[in-house]
């Protein structure tokens, strides 16, 4: 038995979801697929998932060995990468992650001119306002913005973010400014689900930190949705203020309650530790951070006032 190749063929059996799926992605024959699982499992002694008819449950045992089979394929891969020479000249995939609205405003940008400078090297980014797991979802690097739950990330701070109470003026000519983090009970309030609670808004009073009750008129799982809906006069959203930037520059939204705002939130790009780091996420790296600690200092002006 090939431990390496069954592996693989585990890994993809994991990450397809079924057998039969795995035997479409690696262009093998479903019996072949079966058998190299089987195989490994008899060299290690337990079972590492059960099957049903659609899908595969891992067992305790197979949870465990996945994370080690994708760490010793890793160190394989990365073996090869040197022996090829990626370590003399940048080249390969890089998969990375981050904020839609920060990602499409001012990642994007960044990861365009890197693939023109770097023409050797692939990038996958994804944009999402959910914090995925770099080790499950094998990412290289990812912009998060917040403080980690996971403290064993590499950080490199870009910056940092307020978070900033917004309204149409529209809205404000209807209905009396809030002045008070309390009188947003008395307000249409339109929660963005992706970072804030739909029931309470978090504030700082000096040192204290208060939360106030907020009656929702609507809810939405997209920054662009609550600035659109803000922007329209319907009530007043809650936003970091990248996300309201365009929208207070046009002159539909203008910002509230800024002397109860709380503490802002660090930008950070955060990778997993490793040996000795691919030349192609080092390379990104250094060109991405400059780049993006220039964009916190000047465009999303987001350092606390």
């Amino acid at each position: 038995m090939d431990r390496l190749d069954a592996m693989s063929v585990f890994i993809a059996v994991v990450e397809a979801g079924s057998l039969s799926a795995a035997s479409r992605t690696l262009h093998s024959p479903l019996p072949t697929v079966s058998r190299k699982i089987s195989e490994l499992e008899s060299h290690l002694g337990v079972r590492l998932m059960t099957r049903t008819s659609r899908k595969i449950l891992l067992t305790e045992a197979g949870q465990s060995y996945v994370g080690a089979a994708r760490e010793i394929l890793g160190r394989v891969e990365e073996a090869e990468r040197r022996a090829s020479g990626e370590y003399i000249a940048p080249r390969g995939d890089l998969t990375m992650t981050a904020p839609i609205v920060f990602g499409r405003l001012h990642v994007l940008p960044v990861v365009v001119d890197f693939l023109k400078a770097f023409p050797d090297i692939n990038i996958r980014l994804t944009m999402s306002d959910r914090s995925v797991s770099l080790a499950d979802e094998q990412i290289d690097v990812a912009v998060r913005i917040g403080h980690l739950a996971d403290s064993s990330l590499i950080t490199i701070r870009l910056g940092s973010v307020r978070t900033t109470v917004y309204a149409n003026p529209d809205y404000l000519r209807r209905n009396p400014a809030p002045t008070q983090p309390r009188d947003l009970a008395d307000h249409d309030c339109l929660a963005f689900e992706g970072v804030l609670s739909p029931r309470f808004w978090t504030f700082r009073n000096g040192r204290q930190e208060i939360s106030v009750p907020i009656r929702t008129r609507l809810s939405v799982n997209t920054a662009e949705a609550a600035v659109d809906a803000a922007s329209a006069g319907l009530g007043i959203t809650r936003l970091m203020a990248y996300q309201a930037k365009r929208a207070v520059d046009a002159g539909l939204l203008v910002p509230l309650l800024e002397d109860f705002e709380p503490d802002p939130s660090p930008v950070q790009l955060v990778y997993m530790s490793q040996g000795l780091m691919p030349l192609k996420l080092r390379t990104f790296l250094d060109f991405a951070a400059s780049r993006l600690k220039a964009v916190m200092a000047t465009t999303v002006r987001s350092a606390s006032h």
